[in-house]
Protein backbone atom coordinates (compact mmCIF):
# COMPACT_ATOMS: atom_id res chain seq x y z
CA UNK A 1 0.00 0.00 0.00
CA UNK A 2 1.05 3.20 -0.81
CA UNK A 3 1.34 6.69 0.85
CA UNK A 4 -1.34 8.14 -1.52
CA UNK A 5 -4.14 5.11 -0.56
CA UNK A 6 -2.66 5.54 2.88
CA UNK A 7 -4.23 9.34 2.96
CA UNK A 8 -7.06 7.65 2.16
CA UNK A 9 -8.04 5.67 5.50
CA UNK A 10 -10.47 6.32 8.01
CA UNK A 11 -9.42 6.65 10.94
CA UNK A 12 -11.49 6.69 14.52
CA UNK A 13 -10.02 7.37 18.02
CA UNK A 14 -12.17 5.09 20.30
CA UNK A 15 -11.02 6.39 24.28
CA UNK A 16 -7.43 5.92 23.97
CA UNK A 17 -7.31 3.61 21.19
CA UNK A 18 -6.70 4.84 17.96
CA UNK A 19 -8.01 2.86 14.61
CA UNK A 20 -8.37 2.68 11.34
CA UNK A 21 -11.76 2.19 10.14
CA UNK A 22 -13.08 0.22 6.49
CA UNK A 23 -16.81 0.83 5.79
CA UNK A 24 -16.84 -0.02 2.65
CA UNK A 25 -19.98 -2.71 2.89
CA UNK A 26 -22.63 -1.63 1.92
CA UNK A 27 -26.19 -2.89 2.74
CA UNK A 28 -28.22 -2.79 5.88
CA UNK A 29 -28.51 0.65 5.79
CA UNK A 30 -30.35 2.22 9.40
CA UNK A 31 -28.78 -0.60 10.81
CA UNK A 32 -25.98 -1.15 13.52
CA UNK A 33 -23.66 -3.55 11.13
CA UNK A 34 -21.79 -5.78 13.00
CA UNK A 35 -17.78 -4.94 13.75
CA UNK A 36 -14.61 -7.14 13.43
CA UNK A 37 -11.88 -5.88 14.99
CA UNK A 38 -8.23 -6.95 14.31
CA UNK A 39 -5.71 -6.07 16.47
CA UNK A 40 -1.97 -6.48 14.81
CA UNK A 41 0.80 -8.62 16.16
CA UNK A 42 4.42 -7.08 17.97
CA UNK A 43 6.57 -4.41 15.82
CA UNK A 44 3.57 -3.73 13.52
CA UNK A 45 1.13 -1.18 13.13
CA UNK A 46 -2.64 -0.98 11.94
CA UNK A 47 -1.48 -0.79 8.58
CA UNK A 48 -0.18 -4.08 8.57
CA UNK A 49 -3.39 -5.80 8.75
CA UNK A 50 -5.52 -3.62 7.10
CA UNK A 51 -5.48 -4.77 3.26
CA UNK A 52 -6.98 -7.99 5.14
CA UNK A 53 -10.65 -5.97 4.78
CA UNK A 54 -10.06 -6.71 0.86
CA UNK A 55 -9.66 -10.24 1.00
CA UNK A 56 -11.86 -11.00 4.50
CA UNK A 57 -15.23 -11.64 2.80
CA UNK A 58 -18.32 -11.92 5.61
CA UNK A 59 -21.40 -12.59 4.20
CA UNK A 60 -23.38 -9.68 5.93
CA UNK A 61 -22.45 -6.15 5.46
CA UNK A 62 -19.97 -5.29 8.13
CA UNK A 63 -17.12 -2.78 9.72
CA UNK A 64 -13.77 -3.79 10.14
CA UNK A 65 -11.43 -2.33 12.59
CA UNK A 66 -7.74 -2.16 13.01
CA UNK A 67 -6.46 -0.73 16.64
CA UNK A 68 -2.83 0.95 16.84
CA UNK A 69 -0.97 -0.76 19.55
CA UNK A 70 -0.59 1.51 22.53
CA UNK A 71 3.38 1.76 22.37
CA UNK A 72 6.00 2.32 20.06
CA UNK A 73 8.31 -0.74 19.68
CA UNK A 74 11.92 -0.96 18.28
CA UNK A 75 12.16 -3.20 15.40
CA UNK A 76 15.48 -2.50 13.62
CA UNK A 77 18.01 0.23 13.35
CA UNK A 78 16.23 3.32 12.69
CA UNK A 79 12.99 1.93 13.05
CA UNK A 80 10.13 1.28 14.92
CA UNK A 81 6.66 -0.03 15.14
CA UNK A 82 3.88 -1.10 18.07
CA UNK A 83 2.72 -3.15 20.19
CA UNK A 84 0.02 -4.08 22.90
CA UNK A 85 3.04 -4.57 25.86
CA UNK A 86 6.64 -5.10 25.89
CA UNK A 87 8.42 -8.68 24.78
CA UNK A 88 12.19 -9.60 24.81
CA UNK A 89 11.42 -11.52 21.29
CA UNK A 90 14.96 -12.25 21.09
CA UNK A 91 14.44 -14.25 23.86
CA UNK A 92 11.21 -15.89 23.27
CA UNK A 93 12.76 -17.26 20.23
CA UNK A 94 15.35 -18.43 21.62
CA UNK A 95 14.06 -20.06 24.63
CA UNK A 96 10.99 -21.52 21.62
CA UNK A 97 14.18 -23.08 20.06
CA UNK A 98 15.48 -24.79 23.11
CA UNK A 99 11.80 -26.51 23.88
CA UNK A 100 11.51 -23.52 27.29
CA UNK A 101 8.69 -21.47 26.17
CA UNK A 102 6.14 -23.03 29.10
CA UNK A 103 7.09 -19.53 30.07
CA UNK A 104 5.04 -17.98 27.76
CA UNK A 105 2.25 -19.93 28.56
CA UNK A 106 2.14 -18.99 31.83
CA UNK A 107 2.98 -15.25 31.70
CA UNK A 108 0.97 -12.13 32.62
CA UNK A 109 1.79 -9.69 30.45
CA UNK A 110 2.57 -6.10 32.06
CA UNK A 111 0.49 -3.82 31.84
CA UNK A 112 -2.52 -6.52 30.72
CA UNK A 113 -4.52 -5.02 32.99
CA UNK A 114 -5.09 -1.57 31.89
CA UNK A 115 -4.73 -2.17 28.62
CA UNK A 116 -7.80 -4.31 28.77
CA UNK A 117 -9.80 -1.44 30.25
CA UNK A 118 -8.60 0.41 27.72
CA UNK A 119 -9.60 -1.31 24.94
CA UNK A 120 -13.25 -2.68 26.64
CA UNK A 121 -13.84 1.33 27.29
CA UNK A 122 -13.04 1.73 23.30
CA UNK A 123 -15.29 -1.61 22.59
CA UNK A 124 -17.72 0.15 24.94
CA UNK A 125 -18.01 3.78 22.58
CA UNK A 126 -18.92 1.45 19.25
CA UNK A 127 -22.60 1.31 21.53
CA UNK A 128 -22.62 -2.53 19.71
CA UNK A 129 -23.90 -5.28 21.60
CA UNK A 130 -21.55 -8.22 22.11
CA UNK A 131 -23.22 -10.59 19.66
CA UNK A 132 -22.50 -7.92 16.76
CA UNK A 133 -18.62 -7.85 17.42
CA UNK A 134 -15.71 -10.22 16.19
CA UNK A 135 -12.99 -9.93 17.61
CA UNK A 136 -9.26 -11.20 16.40
CA UNK A 137 -5.95 -10.33 15.51
CA UNK A 138 -2.71 -11.68 14.74
CA UNK A 139 0.28 -13.39 16.93
CA UNK A 140 0.50 -10.90 20.15
CA UNK A 141 -2.69 -8.77 18.74
CA UNK A 142 -4.53 -12.68 19.04
CA UNK A 143 -3.51 -12.99 22.41
CA UNK A 144 -5.00 -9.99 23.38
CA UNK A 145 -8.50 -10.38 21.47
CA UNK A 146 -8.16 -13.78 23.62
CA UNK A 147 -7.68 -11.85 26.54
CA UNK A 148 -10.22 -9.49 25.84
CA UNK A 149 -12.55 -12.51 24.78
CA UNK A 150 -12.20 -14.51 28.26
CA UNK A 151 -13.01 -11.26 30.21
CA UNK A 152 -16.02 -9.80 28.17
CA UNK A 153 -19.37 -9.84 30.47
CA UNK A 154 -20.92 -12.26 27.50
CA UNK A 155 -19.73 -13.99 24.28
CA UNK A 156 -19.17 -12.00 21.56
CA UNK A 157 -20.11 -12.81 18.13
CA UNK A 158 -16.79 -14.95 17.19
CA UNK A 159 -12.84 -15.14 17.92
CA UNK A 160 -10.28 -15.05 15.63
CA UNK A 161 -6.67 -16.15 16.24
CA UNK A 162 -3.75 -16.21 13.80
CA UNK A 163 -0.98 -17.44 14.54
CA UNK A 164 -1.49 -17.06 18.72
CA UNK A 165 -0.63 -18.96 21.47
CA UNK A 166 -1.54 -19.60 25.32
CA UNK A 167 -0.66 -17.11 28.02
CA UNK A 168 -1.81 -15.97 31.16
CA UNK A 169 -3.37 -19.43 31.67
CA UNK A 170 -4.09 -19.40 35.13
CA UNK A 171 -6.45 -16.83 34.55
CA UNK A 172 -7.65 -18.00 31.18
CA UNK A 173 -8.37 -21.94 32.87
CA UNK A 174 -10.90 -19.62 35.41
CA UNK A 175 -12.72 -17.66 32.78
CA UNK A 176 -12.93 -20.19 30.22
CA UNK A 177 -15.77 -21.66 31.15
CA UNK A 178 -17.77 -18.92 30.72
CA UNK A 179 -17.39 -18.56 27.15
CA UNK A 180 -18.99 -21.88 26.33
CA UNK A 181 -20.38 -22.12 22.90
CA UNK A 182 -18.24 -19.39 21.63
CA UNK A 183 -17.61 -20.08 17.82
CA UNK A 184 -13.34 -19.72 17.37
CA UNK A 185 -11.24 -19.93 14.34
CA UNK A 186 -7.79 -20.47 14.93
CA UNK A 187 -4.74 -20.74 12.32
CA UNK A 188 -0.76 -21.66 12.88
CA UNK A 189 2.21 -22.69 10.60
CA UNK A 190 3.77 -25.30 11.62
CA UNK A 191 6.80 -24.41 11.25
CA UNK A 192 6.70 -21.07 12.85
CA UNK A 193 10.25 -20.38 15.06
CA UNK A 194 8.18 -16.98 15.88
CA UNK A 195 5.62 -18.93 18.27
CA UNK A 196 5.76 -22.32 17.98
CA UNK A 197 2.61 -23.84 16.88
CA UNK A 198 2.83 -26.01 20.80
CA UNK A 199 1.60 -22.44 22.30
CA UNK A 200 -1.59 -22.52 19.89
CA UNK A 201 -2.40 -26.21 20.28
CA UNK A 202 -2.68 -25.47 24.46
CA UNK A 203 -4.67 -22.73 23.85
CA UNK A 204 -6.87 -25.05 21.30
CA UNK A 205 -7.39 -27.97 24.24
CA UNK A 206 -8.16 -25.06 26.50
CA UNK A 207 -10.79 -23.76 24.49
CA UNK A 208 -12.63 -26.82 23.11
CA UNK A 209 -12.45 -29.03 26.55
CA UNK A 210 -14.73 -25.96 28.08
CA UNK A 211 -16.78 -25.95 25.87
CA UNK A 212 -16.33 -23.37 22.89
CA UNK A 213 -16.66 -24.72 19.20
CA UNK A 214 -13.90 -24.68 16.72
CA UNK A 215 -10.11 -26.45 16.14
CA UNK A 216 -6.87 -25.26 15.08
CA UNK A 217 -6.09 -25.10 11.24
CA UNK A 218 -2.63 -26.04 10.61
CA UNK A 219 -0.60 -25.10 7.99
CA UNK A 220 2.83 -25.79 6.26
CA UNK A 221 4.15 -22.47 6.57
CA UNK A 222 5.69 -19.80 9.23
CA UNK A 223 4.46 -16.56 11.32
CA UNK A 224 2.28 -15.90 8.09
CA UNK A 225 -1.95 -15.57 6.63
CA UNK A 226 -1.11 -17.64 3.63
CA UNK A 227 -4.32 -17.15 0.91
CA UNK A 228 -6.24 -20.64 1.75
CA UNK A 229 -6.29 -19.38 5.35
CA UNK A 230 -8.48 -16.47 4.51
CA UNK A 231 -10.28 -18.47 2.41
CA UNK A 232 -10.98 -20.88 5.10
CA UNK A 233 -11.37 -18.44 7.80
CA UNK A 234 -14.33 -16.75 5.03
CA UNK A 235 -15.70 -19.82 5.34
CA UNK A 236 -15.95 -19.67 9.36
CA UNK A 237 -18.04 -15.81 9.00
CA UNK A 238 -20.26 -17.77 6.97
CA UNK A 239 -21.20 -19.97 9.25
CA UNK A 240 -21.66 -17.06 12.50
CA UNK A 241 -24.20 -15.18 10.39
Amino acid sequence: MNQSQYNKIAERQLGKIHCLENSKFEGNEGQDKPVIILFHGYGADAYDLYSLSDVIRPPVSCDFLFPQGVIEVPVGPGWTGRAWWPIDLAQIQKDAAEGKDEELVERKPVGLPKLRDQVFEAIKQLRLPWNKIIIGGFSQGSMLATEIAMNAPENPLGLIILSGAMINREEWAKKVPNRKGLMFFMSHGQSDAVLPIRGAQQLETLLTTNGLIGRLQSFKGTHEIPMHIIQELNSFLKKLF
